[in-house]
């Protein structure tokens, strides 16, 4: 025991490893371990006693000892009022050993990032993170990624919300479809998104032409709604997951947009690379977020990232004038009264037609001859030039005495489309995209939205009329809502319930004709409807209760029902754990909450399509209508 408390002294003197209440955060420590983190294992170097215990001299050098560690800190005599050694009485383990000590481990994080301890009301509210992802065993995930079962699916227009099943409406489908078969309706889905991801691939695999998102930036910010503050590996691991199936549902000319900050850009450049392959990387758009300065800091942060990345770069290549933003016609003028219009002089395009760098050009009004760079190839086409100067459309600048350049007319400017640039700085910020919401709904319903305008450039660049966007992290529902007002297909994924409360509200408000954000430059009067569906939640329903009580005693009336109607983890022995009740009561509200997520099978989070007629689940008449139609089952 004298070995421990020298340990706990020393962690101790780190502040990251100590929880508001002065305890050790155990989990953390074991997690900085596994990872050979140099912060833990300085710490363990500069005492004398953990030096000796940890670590072992090989040929003068130290080399610490990680297994001993880990053990050392899971045995069973840790502390007699430790979590892990309750986790040891009812039976956790398999041969002894944690799912995390095993080597066939995967990493799936299959449900929401986090949920906070207790409410919070302001961003400076400091609080615990209670974590429910879990580290699964590969054998363990057999059904986790099958498609789902659909509940509570209801269409909303502006006549109100209608009942999918009970629609008056002729065609055979529920849904709306094209000559393909393919779902034409507006979707806004709520679910835990990896599965709501693996769920649409059934209906959109390679159909969908822009994907934006605004995942967790991983900043140690509780502020947001969905959890910010995933320890580094953790949310590699998130991203990872979820980008390898929103790559799946791209179609070939497809491209995707993630927001980020710079905390994890460099990460997520590399890890987007392996996904997406480095050649379809495009490039990294800097948007400058914010106007404000924050003098406290070393440097003020204005600005975020987004990584664009094609799922096929060849073809943009081939197709240069689809990826353009609209001509705004900034620049072009009439000096010479051009009866064609409006023009702006430009120089010869680098990989174009460049006259000056394939045979001598002089300018007839200083008789000055420009001379092709040395090593371009001579062409026989200066017939094409003289046949632009007859046409006017070849200048030397505005006084005469400049190389020349080619007109271009603002005619044909807007029907190519105009090139966009890196860097962002001509929109709105996170503040505009906050007035807006307070306008809609008056009242602060979301932090640091994006604004809408800067939404309306991504989808202008990347998609058209009818496209299919799609947002998986879609939060306050911007994406959704410029979308709906630029007419294009959209789908939204969001678990939380503020995707009823605000998402929703939001874009009943945008069918109506609420004005705001991007409205008025696109003369949007309102009109359109979405299907609002909901991913049917099984073991998903005791982890949102669980997660929601206050007490020992509200979860131990959960764990009376999860007895009754739950899926069990298959090495979970219930009697065990009826026999240590009152070891339960000892632990932290926290690690009871963590145990009882922990007995779940995570397999049966939501019910699987493949089990809609299963009598275990009890599917509704109309969950099987709309499921069937969904999913295009034969009946």
């Amino acid at each position: 025991m004298k070995l421990y408390q020298t340990l706990e002294a020393q962690l101790k003197k780190e502040n990251n490893y100590v929880t508001d209440n002065g305890e050790l955060k155990k989990w953390v420590v074991l997690n900085k371990a596994q990872n050979f983190d140099e912060e833990l294992i300085g710490l363990l170097l500069d005492n004398a006693d953990l030096k000796e215990q940890f670590f072992v001299n090989v040929k003068g050098t130290l080399v610490f000892n990680q297994n001993l560690f880990t053990q050392f800190l899971e045995q069973k005599n840790y502390l007699n009022d430790s979590y892990t050694q309750y986790k040891n009485k009812v039976g956790l383990t398999i041969d002894g050993k944690y799912l995390k000590q095993r080597n066939e481990v995967a990493l799936v994080w299959p449900f929401k990032d986090c949920v906070l301890e207790g409410g919070q009301s302001r961003e400076e509210d400091k609080r615990e993170e209670i974590f429910f992802n879990e580290i699964l065993a590969q054998d363990e995930i057999t059904q986790l990624l099958e498609p789902k079962v659909l509940t509570n699916a209801k269409r909303i227009d502006k006549e109100g919300e209608h009942p999918l099943c009970h629609s008056e409406r002729s065609e055979e489908s529920l849904f709306n479809r094209n000559e393909n078969g393919t779902i034409t309706d507006n979707l806004i889905i709520k679910g835990n998104n990896l599965l709501a991801l693996h769920t649409l691939k059934e209906q959109f695999a390679g159909k969908v032409k822009l994907i934006y998102i605004d995942p967790p930036y991983n900043t140690g910010n509780d502020g947001f709604k969905y959890n910010d503050s995933f320890n580094h590996s953790t949310w590699l691991t998130f991203v990872y997951n979820r980008l390898k199936i929103a790559r799946e549902l791209l179609s070939n000319d497809g491209s995707i947009f993630i927001s980020i900050d710079d905390r994890e850009f460099a990460h997520l450049k590399v890890l987007a690379d392996e996904i997406f392959g480095s050649d379809n990387f495009l490039n990294d758009v800097i948007w400058n977020s914010t106007k404000s300065v924050t003098n406290t800091a070393l440097i003020s942060v204005s600005h975020n990232h987004t990584l664009i990345y094609f799922k096929n770069k060849k073809y943009f290549i081939e197709n240069r004038t689809e990826f353009r933003l609209k001509e705004d016609g900034e620049g072009f003028e009439n000096p010479d009264n051009d009866p064609r219009g409006l023009w702006k002089a430009d120089p010869f395009q680098v990989g174009g037609w460049r006259p000056n760098q394939q045979y001598d050009i002089i300018n007839p009004n200083t008789g000055v001859v420009y001379k092709p760079n040395v090593g371009c190839s001579w062409k026989n086409d200066f017939t094409k030039f003289q046949e632009l100067f007859r046409e006017n459309r070849i200048i030397f600048g505005v006084s005469g005495e400049a190389g020349p350049q080619r007109k271009r007319f603002l005619s044909e400017a807007l029907e190519r489309g105009k090139v966009a640039k890196t860097i962002w700085d001509d929109i709105g910020t996170t503040t505009n995209g906050t007035q807006h919401l307070k306008a809609l709904f008056k009242n602060t319903v979301f932090q640091n939205p994006k604004p809408e305008s800067l939404i309306e450039r991504i989808i202008q660049l990347a998609s058209k009329e009818k496209d299919i966007v799609l947002d998986f992290h879609l939060g306050s529902g911007t994406t959704a809502a410029v979308a709906h007002k630029m007419n294009r297909q959209y789908i939204g994924v969001e678990q939380m319930d503020y995707i009823e409360t605000v998402a929703v509200e939001r874009l009943k408000k945008v069918i109506a004709g609420k004005q705001g954000g991007i409205s008025k430059s696109v003369n949007w009067q309102g009109g359109g409807s979405f299907v609002y569906l909901e991913l049917k939640k099984y073991n998903q329903t005791f982890i949102e209760q669980i997660a929601s009580a206050s007490s020992a005693t509200q979860l131990l009336e959960i764990w009376e029902q999860m007895k009754a109607k739950s899926f069990l983890n298959y090495n979970v022995d219930i009697k065990k754990q009826d026999e240590h009740l009152e070891d339960f009561k000892a632990l932290s509200l926290a690690e009871q909450k963590q145990h009882l997520c922990e007995l779940l099978d995570k397999n049966q989070l939501y019910v699987n399509q493949s089990s809609l007629y299963d009598a275990d689940f009890a599917c509704t008449e109309e969950e099987k209508k709309i499921t069937q139609d969904f999913y295009q089952l034969k009946k």
